[in-house]
């Protein structure tokens, strides 16, 4: 065929001013490498949804009344903001939490000031004795502690609560933390322990010495006055500055009787209840739990950290102190860039070889260099729109590395061949290439980006999390267009050569080889001796490789493109004249085969998950007690079952690097968001070692007997599970019970809950419900008449219990570093005691009889009742809400347990007006397909309205859209043959990212054959001259995309710094990257695996039957309309 000369005239430029375009390289390799380097690095993305945390503590309040006081108002006005999705509040004792969720295009800092402005409205609602403002702040996924420091040492308790101080002053002042949480540490509190009996006798009561201790420590000032021409402030310093002091106050009752405080009460410089525990290993420690700030480095962070520790240990804290850092996530951070990015390489040396052979050792590296390139002008991007350095985006480097290289494999290989081996001149080969080929590269291009951008829209918490793929993928493909038309011709150009055939043969030295050796030499001593040993070793295998390449592998190479693969295209050419005879019978076939892989898939029943889990990192044990239980007994609680844990794990277990304790703070489920102290929860994680390190031991096992471990311990829920795999989701099994009567509510989720065990449903965990009917309480029953004869109100009855009971903050005690609260309430033996609270006296000035001093018993006008009442309650868009969960056993298939769950619920009577209705993960996998279904929707709608532009008809975009329906062949019979889990979410995005690849050799085939048929030929010969010739660009662009996904499909790792430093490859297969990206990776190698066979063989066909269709068509219209036959194209058929 004789080339038709077509110029793209960006490309031509490029070639003509190729000096520029070499500087231009330059720069922007060395820009890319510092973008690179400046990056924050973090395992997963930040996640800021438009959701908004309301907490509101109202000390010495009921659920029922934190509920009415509390939640509702604020619900009620956050209802009428605009864009609100979901409303959920959860009131418990003294604390309500609201969750308020906004639609996905509402961004956050607009969401938190609605919130605001809602709270502020219902504030008129609101108890008027609230001691603190509703506390309103965005909730960010990425705000979990990247490091835990656990303190400890032989000394006192008051030295070592100073000393964690001082760490976690200096911590807090970085600006890439957000804030350091300290668990396990005794605060300093100045206590005022009041005698009730000595004290009643002194006839005072508790609101004398409240403004005694308050108006006497004070520091007011007094104005200012001048004197001999200076002016000078007058001040009155009563502040306190000893406890003896605060001991010495006198007294005065409201009879005039006075005394002194040391005498009517113990004042005790000491330590507030333990509000929190800590233990690392069994050892009791301060825990400092650091939270980063959204948007900082990770591993810069924890760096400065351990750097700023390590000074302070050697210059300012006493050597006989213990600091332990453990739950280092930079650990992992370090661990998945390495290994991804030690996948990249890999993937990126396969592609290369096998490039190489289809396009020789120079040509390879110009399509090659594209990788680095496109991804150095992603990086230059990445900083514009706020991106960091995660999983993801490496991920999507890593899909990409097979993709990026298509372009230029189709510009580089189509010069190669007009140029014809040096028939024609380079320059003018180059730019007729570029030209060429660039309408169906700029089709394909789109149509590979075309899936990923309704992608880019994905709402939600999985939207935010996967929004880094599309994007990343986006702004790749699009460089890696820039670099195939601007900066591969240009290359191309300066070094493509023709073959030697005789030096191919019969290799000498030369004086290139020579050269090129000798400054390599150079090199590499310069770099051993600077140190840099990985790059010096480097060098020298750029040197093996060059006397390789010269003599051998130009040889092997040169026989495979002369011999072996045009033997192969003769092959594959009477295989598609086959096929060709046989149309209807190869799309019949197909269609057959198709339906045939979906039953294969259905029969072989494979697991299937929501999101892909690895072996766990850490284990967490969740133990929760009932509400009302103190931190002390909870804390006895942890200690019973970390000895099982313990146990469970085995003594010394290599794999396990710590086991930390957590009770009271710190101690959610990472689906909740509560920052909350709450004295009835406790955590315990296990921390293993990194994956590479575990000598082949799976750490999963442990999950199941830890399970096992801590079952049968009575009146506690214990739950046992491993570190999220993606994004929070719910619970595998979460069923909500819906309704407005309360009794309807509870009555049929404890029915529901007992109708579940009973079915004993395999793989259920175990079942739990969030609503406690059991917490204890004692009610104070008011005679309000007597009451109310006494001149006494139910508010001061309240304050007087509340006062004496819980105490009250009445001043704070300074000295040079910090400030503590005074704190007034009864004995401890008085204030614990029921009946001495009861026999209260309460000590007033009766105004009734003359404004006399009377004292009057609390049981003379109220009794008591012990009861029970709600541990909390629970609402969702301002309707009760009962929540019964469980997570799924390891082995077994959570789809195949979650269906199991709902078709009982199916067959669970339900009274009028309650709702059973499943949510948690199986909500969120509902609303992930349907998108993920639209999305495809969407894409195919993309797709084909780029495919008709560029053929102008309907037939050719069918024909070609078809391969995406039929590669679904290769998927399904894959997971038919492998039995691998399929997770639903990344096999769903696998599937739409395919759809865009798979249609992209379709293209370059059909438009191949079009450009044929425009110089003449006639239709049979186009199809399989096209076939014959689009062939090699066809299988290299499937086989580097498929080869560039391999290595984290297997798992495969090789440490190549390792390899350069020591030799050592340190080679191992699996790990956390293979487990979470693996399922994505294996959908696009068996769909792309077989869409190869669909481009060469079913596309052709498809090609031929329908212009047989077309002529048919156009003969009969003829014969209708009564027309000459228009001169048709025969179709050849044998």
């Amino acid at each position: 065929m004789k080339d038709v000369f077509k110029e793209f005239k960006p490309s031509s430029w490029s070639i003509d001013n190729k000096t520029s375009i070499f500087i231009f390289t330059v720069i922007l390799t060395l820009a890319g490498i510092m973008a690179y380097n400046s990056l924050p690095k973090e395992n997963f993305p930040d996640i800021s949804l438009p959701q908004i945390f309301v907490s509101v503590v109202h000390p010495g309040t009921s659920p029922s009344d934190m509920e009415n006081l509390i939640a509702k108002p604020i619900e009620k006005q956050v209802k009428g903001a605009s864009g609100v999705k979901k409303i959920t509040s959860n009131s418990v004792q003294d604390f309500t939490s609201v969750i308020v969720e906004f639609n996905s295009d509402v961004s956050v800092a607009d969401a938190k000031q609605r919130v605001k402005d809602a709270v502020d409205k219902a504030r008129a609602d609101l108890p008027s004795d609230l001691k603190q403002e509703p506390a309103i702040t965005d909730i960010n996924f990425s705000e979990i502690p990247i490091l835990y420091i656990n303190i400890s040492g032989d000394m006192e308790l008051n030295k070592l609560k100073k000393y964690a101080d001082d760490i976690k002053d200096k911590i807090e002042s970085m600006k890439e933390i957000s804030r350091v949480e300290m668990v396990g540490a005794l605060e300093r509190e100045i206590q005022i322990n009041v005698d009730m009996y000595r004290m009643q006798a002194a006839q005072i009561a508790l609101g004398d010495i409240q403004r005694a201790v308050s108006y006497e420590n004070m520091t007011i000032s007094g104005g200012t006055v001048s004197s001999d021409g200076v002016k000078r402030t007058i001040g009155v310093k009563g502040e306190f500055k000893s406890v003896d002091q605060v001991r010495n106050i006198i007294v005065t009752g409201a009879s005039g009787a006075t005394a002194y405080l040391k005498d009517i009460a113990e004042i005790n410089d000491t330590y507030e209840e333990q509000q929190s525990f800590a233990r690392l290993d069994n050892k009791n420690v301060i825990t400092l739990n650091v939270v980063k700030r959204t948007g900082y480095n990770l591993i810069e962070a924890t760096d400065k950290i351990k750097e700023t520790v390590a000074g302070m240990q050697k210059h300012d804290l006493p050597q006989n102190l213990s600091i332990v850092m453990t739950g280092d996530q930079s650990d992992q951070t370090r661990t998945t860039l390495h290994d991804l990015i030690n996948t990249i390489i890999i993937g990126f040396i396969l592609v290369l070889f096998i490039l190489m052979f289809f396009m020789g050792t120079t040509n390879s590296f110009f399509v090659a260099m594209s990788v680095p390139l496109s991804m150095f002008l992603a990086f230059l991007v990445m900083p514009a729109i706020g991106f960091t350095m995660n999983m993801i985006v490496l991920f999507s480097f890593l899909l990409a590395l097979g993709i990026v290289v298509d372009d230029a494999i189709v510009v580089i290989e189509n010069t190669h061949r007009i140029y014809e081996n040096g028939k024609r001149d380079i320059k003018s080969a180059a730019k007729l290439a570029a030209g060429e080929v660039f309408l169906p590269v700029l089709s394909g291009t789109l149509t590979t980006l075309a899936p990923f951008i309704p992608l880019a829209f994905w709402t939600g918490t999985i939207g935010e999390f996967m929004f880094y793929l599309p994007i990343t993928l986006i702004v790749t493909l699009l460089a890696s267009l820039f670099v195939a038309y601007i900066i591969n011709p240009v290359f191309a150009v300066q070094f493509m050569k023709p073959h030697d055939e005789e030096h191919i043969k019969h290799p000498t030295m030369t004086r290139g080889l020579k050269v090129s050796s000798v400054v390599l030499l150079a090199l590499s001593f310069i770099f051993h001796v600077a140190g840099s040993h990985a790059i010096g070793n480097l060098m020298i295998l750029v040197i093996g490789f060059n006397f390789l390449n010269h003599y051998y592998l130009q040889r092997v190479i040169w026989k495979f493109q002369e011999v072996r693969w045009p033997k192969f295209k003769e092959w594959y050419g009477r295989k598609l004249v086959w096929a060709l005879h046989r149309p209807k019978s190869m799309v019949a076939a197909t269609v057959v085969l198709f339906f045939v892989s979906i039953f294969a898939m259905i029969a072989r029943g494979p697991e299937v998950v929501f999101f892909p889990s690895s072996d766990p990192n850490f284990i967490y044990a969740y133990i929760k007690a009932p509400i009302g239980t103190d931190q002390a007994k909870t804390d006895s609680i942890a200690k019973i079952v970390e000895a099982r844990v313990y146990k469970a794990l085995g003594k010394d277990n290599p794999i396990v690097t710590s086991i930390i304790t957590n009770v009271a703070v710190g101690t959610n489920d990472a689906n909740e968001f509560d920052p909350s102290v709450q004295p009835h929860k406790a955590k315990i994680t296990v921390a293993f070692k990194k994956f590479s390190d575990r000598n082949g031991v799976s750490s999963k096992e442990y999950l199941t007997s830890i399970r096992e471990a801590v079952k049968g311990i009575p009146g506690v829920e214990i739950t046992v599970d491993q570190e999220q795999g993606g994004p929070p989701v719910g619970k595998p099994i979460n069923v909500e019970v819906r309704g407005d009567k309360f009794e309807d509510l509870v009555k049929t989720s404890e029915q529901l809950k007992a109708y579940l065990e009973k079915e004993d449903i395999a793989g259920v965990e175990q079942l739990k419900s969030d609503f406690e009917t059991s917490k204890p309480e004692i009610v104070f029953n008011i005679d309000r008449e007597r009451a109310n004869r006494e001149g006494i109100s139910t508010a001061q009855i309240g304050m007087e219990i509340r006062n004496a009971v819980f105490g009250n903050e009445v001043s704070k005690f300074r000295d040079d570093n910090d400030e503590y609260p005074i704190q007034l309430r009864y004995k401890y033996d008085q204030r614990t005691n029921v009946d001495a609270i009861k026999n209260t006296k309460f000590t007033y000035r009766d105004m009734n009889m003359g404004g006399l001093v009377r004292q009057v018993p609390l049981s003379s006008f109220c009794d008591i009742q012990y009861s029970t009442t709600y541990g909390g309650i629970k609402r969702i868009n301002q309707k009760r809400v009962i929540t019964v969960n469980s997570n799924v056993l390891a082995g077994y298939d959570p789809n195949g347990v979650v269906g199991s769950v709902q078709k009982a619920i199916d067959a669970f009577p339900k009274p009028d007006g309650i709702e059973v209705v499943m949510t948690g993960q199986t909500e969120e996998q509902a609303e992930t397909m349907s998108f993920l279904g639209t999305a495809m929707l969407v894409s195919l709608g993309l797709i084909f309205l780029i495919l008709v532009t560029q053929f102008n008809s309907l037939s050719k975009p069918v024909i070609i859209l078809t391969e995406i329906i039929f590669s679904m062949i290769g998927v399904f019979l894959g997971y038919a043959i492998t039995g691998m889990t399929i997770s639903t979410i990344m096999m769903g995005v696998g599937i739409v990212a395919l759809a865009g690849i798979v249609v992209r050799n379709g293209i370059l085939l059909v438009e191949f054959t079009d450009l044929l048929k425009e110089q003449g030929v006639n239709t049979w010969d186009a199809i399989i001259e096209a076939g014959k010739t689009r062939m090699t660009p066809v299988l290299l662009t499937a086989c580097a995309t498929m080869l560039g996904l391999i290595p984290l499909a297997i798992g495969l790792n090789i440490d190549f710094e390792k390899l350069l430093t020591t030799g050592n490859p340190h080679i191992f297969f699996g790990g956390d990257s293979v487990a979470f990206w693996g399922p994505l990776s294996w959908t696009m190698i068996f769909g792309l695996s077989f869409a190869t066979f669909l481009t060469l063989i079913l596309v052709p066909v498809m090609y031929l039957l329908t212009e047989r269709v077309k002529a048919r068509w156009n003969r009969f219209m003829d014969r209708v309309m009564g027309r000459t036959s228009s001169a048709q194209e025969p179709v050849k058929i044998d």
